[in-house]
């Protein structure tokens, strides 16, 4: 069973909560920013037969939309965890996060580090250097390559959309985001989402500046890390070897056949090191 509720914070937010499962509390932080979690909660919701999971739609993003998404910050993000933190009267927390995901956890924890128990990143996000930038022009040859070029002409080609318009508009959707995958070949079984533009634009460049503070501050976060980074993510490997560097407590695990959609790619590896983790630091 699955609870769902809208939780305010303030006059002018509301995120949009869902729960699952039962056992030790887990908050699963979706991408983005601007995204939803609805994408996520279909694979990841196999955890909820050990563990008790929290969804949200963080602000500006799914149901959790606002008036003025131009004017998030990175904080406000920070500032919305801890207050659900206190609303769901959790001492510490378990952050499991997935892309932007896993760095808004890894702010969060710069700021909170003694409200946090555990830090299972999946394909975190990058936070500081140039792997942003490098990341962003990998994945946008991958996008443009002529493998996936072709599969959207044959796609357009295949009358597919008159024979089946929500079919095609599915296709087209995994196509665009084809660029995560190891193989684009192997593109498949992604829930389409919907990215709030404005919302993600101001949150990214919130961050700017910022990268060395938050590097300093993890330098000295004592909480048990566990790093899954795809050995053909368009994220730069490098920035996982790093950000496992600077964590004094982080274990990186590379998953050799995957991209940045572990959970599609290589989904039996990555649940059972999360299981593993969790169940060791959560003692589920």
């Amino acid at each position: 069973m699955v609870a769902r509720t809208y939780i305010a914070l303030g006059a002018d937010v509301q995120l949009y909560v869902s729960e699952l499962g039962d056992g030790p509390p887990v908050i699963v932080l979706h991408g983005g920013p601007g995204a939803s979690h609805d994408y996520l909660r279909p694979t990841f919701s196999q955890l909820a037969d050990e563990f008790h999971l929290y969804f949200y739609d963080q602000r500006g993003g799914g149901r959790s939309s606002v008036e003025r998404p131009r004017e998030i910050r990175w904080r406000d993000h920070v500032a919305d965890l801890e207050s659900l933190r206190r609303e769901w009267g959790f001492e510490r927390l378990a952050l499991l996060g997935y892309s932007w995901g896993g760095l808004l956890a890894l702010l969060y924890a710069s700021q909170y580090p003694d409200r946090v128990r555990a830090l299972p990143l999946v394909a975190p996000a990058t936070g500081w250097g140039d792997h942003h930038r490098r990341f962003q022009e990998e994945f946008q040859r991958r996008s443009c390559s002529a493998e996936v070029k072709r599969m959207r002409a044959e796609l357009d080609a295949s009358g597919l959309e008159e024979r089946d318009s929500a079919a095609y508009w599915q296709r087209r959707f995994i196509l665009s985001v084809a660029g995560y995958f190891r193989d684009p070949r192997e593109a498949r079984d992604v829930t389409p989402f919907v990215v709030q533009e404005q919302a993600r634009q101001a949150t990214w460049a919130s961050l700017r500046g910022d990268g060395p503070e938050l590097r300093r501050r993890l330098a000295t976060l004592q909480v048990p890390t566990l790093i899954l980074h795809g050995r053909y993510d368009p994220i730069p490997m490098e920035w996982a070897e790093e950000l496992a560097e600077v964590l004094p407590k982080a274990r990186l695990v590379v998953l050799e056949e995957s991209g940045h959609l572990p959970y599609v790619e290589q989904p039996e590896r990555m649940f059972a090191e999360l299981r593993e983790f969790l169940r060791e630091e959560l003692g589920g």
